[in-house]
């Protein structure tokens, strides 16, 4: 079955890059900005160009796996009759779906152990400095940072 891609790009008001494609006469509006997809994308050095549409493929495929991992984990703290998602739950979602625990179970930070402290005691918040970086590597938030 071939279907027609009709693609418009352009800026919203906040001055992010969109990209919205015409699948067969259904617009989809993405929620992510397509200008950070398409930077995590170019960090590849074997890409050089990237196309309207797979970059729209990649982003639709982005969201859509977002919008499953919420869902499951929602699932899981809902079982747990938690109205907050933790970590915890997220991690129990992605060990449920074999596809995703795969690839992105090694990737999840562990769960914190439970200290012998009092809940109300808090420790100094783990700064992101506080471990060296190997070298020609940069840490995530980078890319999830406003651009000025």
């Amino acid at each position: 079955m071939t279907r027609a891609f009709d693609t418009m790009a352009g800026e919203d008001e906040e001055g992010t890059s969109t990209v919205a494609v015409a699948v067969a006469g259904d617009t989809h509006q993405l929620q992510i900005p397509i200008s950070r997809v398409k930077k995590i994308m170019k960090l590849d050095q074997d890409i050089n160009k990237i196309n309207a549409e797979a970059l729209h493929l990649i982003a639709s495929s982005t969201e859509l796996f977002l919008e499953l991992l919420a869902e499951k984990s929602a699932q899981v703290a809902l079982e747990k009759k938690r109205k907050t998602i933790k970590l915890e739950h997220l991690r129990v979602a992605v060990k449920r779906h074999q596809p995703t625990s795969d690839f992105l179970l090694d990737s999840l930070p562990m769960p914190s152990q439970p200290s012998d402290r009092s809940p109300k005691v808090q420790s100094r918040p783990r700064s992101s400095t506080d471990k060296p970086l190997p070298s020609g590597t940069r840490r995530i938030e980078a890319f999830f940072q406003k651009c000025t």
